[in-house]
């Protein structure tokens, strides 16, 4: 209870924060639909072309799409935001004043700003599913609904704890831009259907950095064909991620050097 008091906290700082220039929290929510806009081009092409890839109908692949945009919005809204302060931190050798705090550290890190008008990505999203549903002419049960949150939650996991491993690099290396720009140019490929690749980038988009897990996944679960195993395998991996991420965060702290260290 005290660390969901600490989250509605820091939720509520930034929320203020954001609504201090309410033009351009509006402007900024403005440019997100049109950016997701753009990013809906492709596929439109795409399966103009061809109606069917690797098993997938357009309708289908807009439910990739939609889980694409829900977490661009957690990247960007939640994730994001609150790590890159962790590299100014060590940058600037002022993490002393996140660790002297009676809280855990990652959590404090974490959790230390976000973005809220990137929750448009959470309607956007929304709004793909309802078009993708619409485009097969039927809707999701109550069944594949609550396997579609179960695999949501891997996702998230996932996506937090790959993006956590890559700022846990700022403190050997300092400086991670290439590294984060990196990451942010190859989770771009997670607005496709992992099938539509082959051979090793497959594999490496499978089990190395896990982009099927995190969209194509729920995807299927929301369509109805998640098997159990593959749910359950998802889930073991998350966990995976999450204990190595933490395993590695706890040991770059023994390589921090504060400011006066």
């Amino acid at each position: 209870m005290r660390y969901l008091r600490l989250l509605a906290i820091q939720l509520r700082t930034s929320l203020l924060l954001s609504m201090q220039y309410r033009a351009d929290f509006l402007l900024d929510a403005f440019v997100e639909v049109f950016w997701m806009a753009t990013a809906i081009l492709p596929l439109v092409v795409v399966f103009r072309v061809r109606p069917v890839i690797a098993g997938w109908s357009f309708g289908d692949a807009l439910m990739v799409m939609g889980w694409f945009t829900f977490l661009q919005g957690v990247l960007e809204g939640a994730i994001n935001p609150s790590l890159v302060t962790v590299v100014e931190h060590i940058r600037k050798g002022t993490l002393d004043f996140v660790l002297i705090k009676p809280a855990d550290a990652q959590f404090l890190v974490s959790t230390a700003r976000f973005q809220p008008w990137r929750a448009v990505n959470v309607a956007t999203s929304l709004g793909l599913f309802a078009w993708g549903f619409a485009r097969l002419g039927r809707g999701p049960s109550a069944g594949d609904v609550a396997l579609a949150a179960v695999a949501m939650v891997a996702a998230v996991v996932v996506l937090y704890s790959l993006w956590m491993l890559t700022v846990s690099a700022a403190f050997y290396f300092v400086r991670i831009d290439n590294l984060s720009q990196l990451f942010g140019a190859v989770f771009d490929a997670a607005r496709w259907p992992v099938q539509i690749f082959r051979g090793v980038v497959r594999a490496v988009f499978t089990f190395v950095i896990p982009l099927a897990l995190m969209t194509t996944y729920p995807a299927e679960a929301l369509l109805g064909r998640l098997g159990t195993g593959t749910l359950l395998g998802a889930l073991a991996g998350a966990a995976a991620a999450f204990v190595i991420t933490r395993l590695v965060w706890t040991a770059s702290i023994g390589k921090y050097t504060s400011a006066g260290g």
